[in-house]
C-alpha cells in the first residue's frame, strides 16, 4: 500500500506536476486542502493556473481532499471528487488515520482529539511548514506546501510499509522518516 500525501498546492500546476511525479504511482492521493486558490495573503505561486489543476485533478481516481481555508464551495463545484470538511476518516493499509486542513481549531486540541480516537496518524497542512513527529502513539504529520512553502523546501510526504518519508519536490531528498 502506498499512499502520496500533498497540501496547499494553491493553484499552481507546475508544482502540482512536481508532486505527482514526487509521489510517483500510489494507491491513494490525499490532499490536505487549499486546492486551487492562493488567498489574499499568499503571493500567485510559480505556474498558478487553477484551471488546469482542475483537470489535472479531476483526472485522478484515488484521490481524496480536504477542505482548507482557502478553498470555498465554487471549487466543489468544478472539482469532480467531494471536498471533505472538516476532517478526513480513513482507514488504509492497518493506518487509522484522521487528515484536516488545520485552521479551525488550535493544532494541540486537535492532535488531543486524534489521540482520544484512537488513530494512529493525524495529517494537517495550513502551516506551509513540514512536521513529522510522534506523539505518545500518534504521529503528527504536515506534508508542507508543494508550492509556498515557508521552510524553504517544497514537499509531499509517501506513506509506504507502514514507514512515512517526506520528500523535497525539487530535489527528491529525503527530509524525514518515521515508521508508524
Amino acid at each position: 500500500m502506498k499512499i502520496g500525501i500533498i497540501s496547499d498546492t494553491h493553484g499552481s500546476l507546475y508544482y502540482l506536476n512536481k508532486a505527482l511525479e514526487a509521489i510517483g504511482s500510489c494507491d491513494y492521493i490525499i490532499h490536505a486542502g487549499d486546492i486551487l486558490y492562493h488567498g489574499p495573503r499568499n503571493p500567485l505561486p510559480e505556474g498558478y493556473s487553477p484551471k488546469d489543476v482542475v483537470e489535472k485533478l479531476n483526472s485522478l481516481s484515488n484521490i481524496f481532499f480536504v477542505s482548507g481555508n482557502c478553498d470555498g464551495d465554487v471549487d466543489q463545484m468544478v472539482i469532480s471528487h467531494p471536498i471533505q470538511s472538516p476532517y478526513i476518516v480513513m482507514h488504509v493499509g492497518g493506518i487509522k488515520m484522521m487528515v484536516c486542513h488545520g485552521y479551525k481549531e488550535p493544532l494541540d486540541d486537535t492532535v488531543a482529539y486524534a489521540k482520544r480516537c484512537g488513530f494512529n496518524l493525524f495529517v494537517y497542512g495550513h502551516t506551509h511548514i513540514k512536521e513529522l513527529r510522534r506523539d505518545e502513539g500518534l504521529v503528527v504529520l504536515n506534508p508542507g506546501s508543494t508550492s509556498l512553502p515557508k521552510d524553504s523546501s517544497h514537499s509531499v510526504a509517501i506513506i509506504e510499509d507502514s514507514n512515512i518519508r517526506l520528500i523535497d519536490i525539487l530535489s527528491g531528498e529525503v527530509l524525514g522518516e518515521l515508521k508508524i
